[in-house]
């Protein structure tokens, strides 16, 4: 049963993944990959509200299967923003990918960490 959690998640993020980057990517005229991004920071985000939602008791572990693993596992994209911080390097463009790199763990490890303490802040 749990790996149908999984898939089910999965099933929307990876659309979603997509959807979210081409039409944040359509807006900005720049080699930053915004795109990828939003869809970090928002998984990272979604990921923290829901493991601090599970381990406080108000959710359960089968949201943590579907939203946590599926979902958010099929929204982020470490494989992406990789390769795209190496197409910058490739391109001669050294500042916007140490830049990408930097804002992105950054980014994405605060909004984790925003997600857990929100969550903490109302059951907690």
């Amino acid at each position: 049963m749990s790996w149908l959690l999984v898939i089910a998640g999965a099933a929307l993020g990876a659309p979603l993944r997509y959807l979210t980057d081409r039409a944040v990517q359509a807006r900005h005229d720049s080699a930053f990959p915004w795109g990828t991004f939003t869809v970090n920071v928002a998984a990272s985000l979604i990921l923290g509200l829901v493991t601090g939602a599970v381990l406080a008791g108000a959710a359960s572990d089968t949201v943590s299967l579907l939203v946590g693993t599926g979902l958010c596992g099929a929204l982020s994209t470490y494989s992406t923003f990789s390769y795209e911080t190496l197409r910058l390097v490739e391109d001669g463009a050294w500042l916007l990918a140490a830049t990408s790199l930097a804002v992105s763990v950054l980014a994405t490890c605060l909004a984790a960490a925003a997600g857990v303490s929100l969550t903490q802040a109302l059951w907690g």
